[in-house]
């Protein structure tokens, strides 16, 4: 038998103190931890003397200085002929505090934890209410869509009874109370919203369409594909199909609406540039993921929005292993990502722009190379010709433009 994560050996009750913080660091680790007396650290048993009052008196040390409450297992063993005290302790309500203080389980040792690390803890520990599709919204039951909620389920290939059991079914209930995910698809009344823009340059100066919707999340999802590829605009079109992977942005957009961070009160928003395509949607990237960790193959996404990310694999809009962002590097390798006054943005290159600027490059130096060609041409002549004579006259006007065909 050996220390471990979940382990501790101490050789005497002298050592009490010391055992309650590995008690303490096994919990807020693992949940779980196993403290010895009468072990030295190399998991030889050296037997410990057990009277009538010792096992009362650890458990009265445990429950003195180990905080919150734990119900601790103490039993007398006998190892090699050797008396032992074995303390097994079980919680779920981490972090635990040893003498008001907290500590984790590093191998076989005990660290203090830091405050960002125990930050962490508390905010792990109370994540489930913290999400904010799984927290009670302010509708009732009589307020969910029923055609919504049928269509869905069939969608999803569930059976429907009625509405209070198909939220239960979907895990959108706390207490009989439709939770924020559910009034996101189901409600009657609004619960989301969608802004759209065609811009006429590289820049938002001047707006040559705009659009706001709004409506339940698999509306607006489909709304803001819809407003990307579009109709004609006054001769422009938004984006030609072939011009940007549609897998690409319709990821994207399902992305932005479920990732997003539901607490800004901001709108997801579709920016169509002359050069770019851009999706925006309020929240930084989630869980400590950073921009460089998206292109990388180690790549693993972390849920803002869990009941709604499971909601959308339910009718196969998204999968359960977080591929958006390489599905959308598969289609468009050139995609970027950026982050912006906790606004994160994907951006998309038109290639209609790219295409355009290659043309006007090679007119313009077409446009140039024929001028030039034009005056080398009249200058290899001009000295056949008698100065000032009519002939002379118009190869000069033709050399300053060659456009001019006769002289009036």
């Amino acid at each position: 038998m050996r220390e471990s994560e979940t382990r501790e050996f101490k050789k005497s009750l002298g050592e009490l103190q010391e055992g309650i913080i590995s008690l303490c660091a096994m919990l807020n680790k693992h949940g779980y931890g196993e403290l010895w007396f009468g072990i030295d650290p190399s998991g030889k048993p050296v037997g410990l003397e057990i009277g009538e009052k010792t096992q009362r008196d650890v458990s009265q040390a445990i429950a003195a200085h180990l905080e919150p409450q734990i119900y601790p297992e103490i039993t007398s063993e006998i190892l090699d002929g050797k008396s032992c005290l074995k303390i097994v302790c079980q919680g779920l309500e981490a972090p635990y505090y040893a003498r008001g203080r907290a500590y984790i389980r590093v191998a076989d040792s005990d660290r203090q934890l830091s405050p960002n690390e125990l930050e962490s803890l508390i905010l792990y520990k109370h994540r489930d209410a913290l999400l904010w599709d799984k927290r009670p919204s302010r509708i009732t039951i009589g307020e969910i869509d029923e055609h919504k909620i049928k269509k869905f389920l069939d969608r999803a290939g569930l059976e429907w009874d009625n509405i209070e059991n198909a939220l239960a079914k979907l895990d959108c209930l706390n207490d009989s109370t439709p939770v924020n995910a559910a009034q996101l698809f189901f409600g009657k009344q609004v619960s989301s919203k969608l802004r759209c823009a065609v811009f006429a340059t590289d820049t938002s100066s001047t707006i040559l369409d705009q659009h706001d919707f709004e409506g339940d999340i698999l509306y607006l999802i489909e709304e803001a594909q819809r407003y990307i590829l579009g109709m004609e605009l006054d001769g422009l079109y938004r984006v030609d199909v072939p011009e940007i992977s549609q897998a690409a942005f319709r990821e994207a957009i399902i992305n932005a609406f479920c990732h997003r961070d539901y607490r800004d009160p901001d709108e997801v928003r579709i920016a169509i540039f002359k050069d770019r395509l851009e999706i925006r949607n309020p929240g930084n990237l989630y869980g400590g993921l950073t921009l460089d960790d998206l292109h990388s193959k180690a790549y693993v996404s972390r849920r803002r929005n869990p009941l709604v990310a499971n909601l959308l694999r339910r009718i196969h809009m998204v999968e359960g292993w977080g591929r958006g962002m390489p599905l959308i590097l598969e289609n468009e390798p050139t995609a970027e990502f950026k982050e912006v006054a906790h606004i994160f943005v994907t951006v998309f290159k038109r290639k209609s722009s790219q295409e355009e600027n290659t043309n006007t490059t090679t007119k313009t130096s077409t446009k140039t190379n024929t001028k030039t060609n034009t005056k080398t041409n009249i200058k290899n002549i001009n000295h056949l010709v008698q100065p000032h004579s009519k002939e002379w006259q118009i190869l000069n006007k033709v050399s300053e433009n060659p456009a001019v065909s006769f002289l009036a």
